[in-house]
């Protein structure tokens, strides 16, 4: 499939994974309530620490991995199964700990099955292969198999879910979405690629650990300032608050992952670029940069002005304390544009792994200090402004980065770039 077939498909498929979730937001926040859509966003917040373990490093390192070697069946087949074993052993370990955990916290212990029943999330991660498909640039049979799963838990909410007390049952409807896409995905995958039943040696194991490492650093930071700012003001203010932050957080998360299908589907291919031509990619780079940055800013600024309306229409006036938060959040969309293409489709494509994961420590640890300081006075508020503040460090180190390096100036302006 060509890289426009790729996008397309992809859009299709972010644009069902953002849409489908606001058309249930309304009907979730009004059947359970601020304070009970709360607890279910903290839940997530925890799962999603066990989501990074899990896929580690390879929704990225994987991808550029199988793109380098999809013609060699063998070499292809001894990856899918060391990554597969990988994800599985990290995913037994992480349901070990989310149990320790569940069980020695007596708060969290009372609502042990809400914990349980979203850990369905890591186990839709482990057997969904995003990144084999990727590195396939076959997105189309991820759209197809997502989007088929999305629509049957869309449905399965406004069904099941009827009361207040049915706030466990929506948050595991929600989380089987990935299952039911994985299993039908393991069923397509022989299919895509010839498969030799080969037991990966240790070697293999090794390497491929190593390979992901540094990107495992760096989900881990990104995690520090996307689902941690739920997870510690769950753990400083209360479910409302937490409520109100994860319904704005939703909708400026949703208007900023316009920009995954971009990313998604040219990675692997500048990766695939870069290989022949250093110039090639940086142009491709570039232009990618300004038409990205150009759509995102005017993006943020829609947003800025219908934030009020847009959150009344959606969650209803129970909600109106989070239109000032989606307001103070309204420019992400255009700084993670920027940060996108600087950190993911450059400094990783040409080999900045140690610095790009760096960079993503630094923050997640700023963010951290910045929820801790923050969150006992301002509380959602304080949320915000701290996934602001992170993100823009994130994108003004990496260009100083960049700039060191000599990458800045031809991703601003056309120009030979001496490889």
């Amino acid at each position: 499939m060509s890289v426009r077939s790729n996008v397309i498909a992809l859009y299709v498929l972010h644009g069902a994974n953002y849409i489908l979730p606001l058309v249930t937001l309304p009907y979730l926040l009004r059947v359970l309530g601020a304070e009970n859509f709360g607890r279910i966003a903290f839940a997530q917040a925890l799962i999603a620490y066990f989501v990074v373990l899990s896929n580690y490093g390879f929704n990225l390192s994987a991808t550029r991995h199988v793109a380098r070697i999809r013609e060699s069946p063998g070499e292809l087949s001894r990856f899918i199964f060391s990554v597969m074993l990988i994800k599985t052993c990290l995913m037994l370990v992480g349901f070990l700990i989310l149990v320790g955990i569940v069980w020695a916290v007596p708060d969290w212990r009372a609502d042990s099955w809400l914990y349980l029943v979203t850990f369905l999330t890591v186990l839709g991660g482990v057997i969904f292969p995003v990144w084999l498909f990727q590195g396939l640039e076959r997105m189309r049979h991820i759209t197809i198999l997502s989007l088929s799963a999305r629509l049957v838990t869309v449905i399965a909410i406004f069904v099941f879910v009827r009361e207040a007390q049915d706030y466990r049952l929506a948050a595991g409807i929600q989380a089987s979405a990935g299952v039911l896409a994985g299993l039908a995905a393991l069923l397509v995958m022989p299919r895509l690629v010839t498969l030799t039943w080969e037991v990966p040696a240790w070697a293999d194991i090794r390497e491929t650990l190593s390979d992901g490492w540094d990107l495992f650093v760096s989900n881990v930071a990104i995690n520090l300032y996307s689902s941690s700012n739920v997870f510690i003001l769950g753990l400083l203010a209360s479910p409302l608050a937490v409520g109100y932050f994860a319904a704005g957080d939703k909708l400026v998360r949703a208007v900023a992952g316009l920009l995954s299908p971009l990313s998604q589907a040219f990675f692997p291919h500048v990766a695939g670029v870069a290989a022949r031509s250093v110039k090639e990619a940086i142009e491709i780079n570039r232009r990618l940069l300004w038409l990205q940055g150009a759509f995102t800013f005017g993006v943020s600024v829609l947003l800025f002005f219908v934030a009020g309306p847009v959150v009344l229409i959606l969650f209803g006036a129970e909600l109106e304390a989070s239109i000032a938060l989606v307001q103070v959040m309204a420019f992400l969309p255009f700084i993670i544009g920027i940060s996108n293409v600087l950190g993911i489709q450059t400094m990783l494509n040409f080999g900045m792994n140690k610095a790009f994961s760096r960079i993503l420590v630094l923050s997640g640890i700023i963010n951290l200090v910045l929820l801790f300081s923050l969150v006992p006075q301002l509380e959602a508020m304080g949320a915000a402004v701290s996934v602001v503040m992170s993100e823009l460090f994130v994108t003004f180190v990496m260009a100083i980065v960049l700039w060191r390096t000599g990458f800045l100036k031809p991703l601003l302006f056309r120009q030979v770039h001496n490889s």
